[in-house]
């Protein structure tokens, strides 16, 4: 019997929306006020899902103080309170959409947890936008 557990985070961060390889003029158009050079910010809610069996011995799928933590140590201390653009390794290279930050979020997280457990993301970048990845 398969059952999904979810834990809910939150982390704030900057970004710009930007291709180096694009003019100015191409970035505006394209990601519009996402590019101002001076960065914008988000209040992200992030969604974990763990599907998998139920525990026999603990009635658990997967501990969620054990999740918790995982997200801290490498998700929200990572990037939480940042801008995602200069502070961290991930976006140096990348543009920090939200559907890159639920993939990263998603790499990060699946070296930490067992396989036999499904894995998605949910980025909120706001009420009414959100990215979700599982990794396929």
């Amino acid at each position: 019997m398969k059952v999904t557990v979810i834990r809910k985070e939150h982390f704030n961060a900057a970004h710009r929306l930007h291709n180096p390889n694009w003019s100015d003029e191409k970035n505006a158009d394209i990601f519009g006020k996402c590019n101002n050079p001076n960065f914008h910010g988000h209040n992200y809610d992030l969604h974990v899902s763990l599907r998998g069996d139920i525990d026999p011995d603990t009635g658990y799928v997967y501990d969620m103080k054990v999740l918790s933590d995982l997200i801290k140590e490498h998700v929200l201390n990572k990037f939480d309170h940042k801008n995602l653009n200069l502070d961290t390794d991930e976006f140096k290279n990348l543009n920090p959409t939200a559907e890159n930050i639920a993939v990263v979020i998603w790499n990060i997280l699946r070296e930490k947890i067992d396989r036999k457990f499904e894995l998605s993301i949910r980025l909120y970048e706001t009420e009414r936008n959100y990215v979700d990845f599982d990794g396929n």
